[in-house]
């Protein structure tokens, strides 16, 4: 599995690195961020917006790239809810209330999951639901009504809104434009289509070899590009300066007709 960083300015390649395949892309991301904030910060560099696709949602990625300062722009699971629908939270007193004005307290920090996803868990005692008109509704089979959601619920809704705003569109569209072809261009030009060595060091051995490649190709086209401009900046002052002597030249030369004239007068 290769994980790839890209530059939006330039569409430079910051980092690129070859995983095992046995775990999911936001298992990946804290690893990556650490190595490339201290590469970037070495270059006098500063990394301020983490954007991502949703491969690599995770309220602990979440709560990770707000405490290294980096805002993220990336969009949740499609399954992700802040809470079941019809129930108020209350902040202030970390509990729930049902349609019904009912409390739901808080009981509980747990893991889930062989990913060991880190949750709140809310729970009614089941004589609070007993003569409830929305029992059958709300409760289904189960005797008590239970609340599940992620721990890091806060940083979610802070990166969904950051997501939702139109900056986070225009971040959206910069990913699309950024990553996607810098790894089309790896994947069909530059050997990554298909890897065929054994273990994982030679594996990014190869990663590094192209990436190096596809950015010194980069780097000749940015020169290239400056040379030009500087050449083509000279020649217009060149002009500018041939203009402003070719003026003067040109008063000077009326001076001296007109001098010349007054003598054989």
């Amino acid at each position: 599995m290769s994980q790839l960083s890209v530059d939006t300015a330039h569409h430079v390649i910051t980092d690129i690195k070859a995983y095992h395949a046995d775990k999911k892309d936001n298992q990946y991301l804290q690893d990556i961020t650490k190595r490339l904030k201290s590469r970037l910060h070495k270059q006098g560099l500063i990394w301020r917006n983490c954007v991502a696709d949703t491969g690599y949602s995770s309220g602990e990625n979440y709560a990770f790239l707000e405490a290294e300062e980096l805002e993220s722009f990336i969009p949740p699971h499609g399954t992700y809810k802040g809470g079941p629908d019809g129930f108020i939270y209350n902040k202030t007193d970390d509990h729930y209330l049902c349609p019904q004005g009912k409390i739901i307290p808080f009981k509980k920090v747990f893991f889930e999951g062989h990913n060991n996803n880190k949750k709140k868990e809310y729970r009614a005692s089941k004589y609070i639901c007993l003569d409830c008109p929305l029992r059958s509704h709300c409760l289904k089979k189960s005797q008590e009504k239970c609340i599940t959601i992620t721990f890091y619920k806060e940083e979610y809704e802070r990166n969904n809104k950051r997501v939702n705003s139109k900056r986070g569109r225009y971040m959206k569209g910069k990913r699309q434009s950024t990553v996607e072809p810098v790894f089309g261009t790896l994947t069909q030009f530059m050997g990554l289509r298909k890897i065929n060595t054994i273990g994982i060091e030679q594996a990014n051995k190869v990663m590094h070899l192209s990436a190096m490649a596809y950015n010194l190709k980069k780097y000749l086209k940015f020169i290239t590009k400056t040379v030009k401009s500087d050449a083509k900046a000279v020649g217009h002052h060149v002009l500018q300066l041939k203009g402003l002597f070719t003026l003067q030249i040109s008063q000077l030369t009326r001076f001296y007709v007109l001098q010349a004239n007054r003598f054989i007068k």
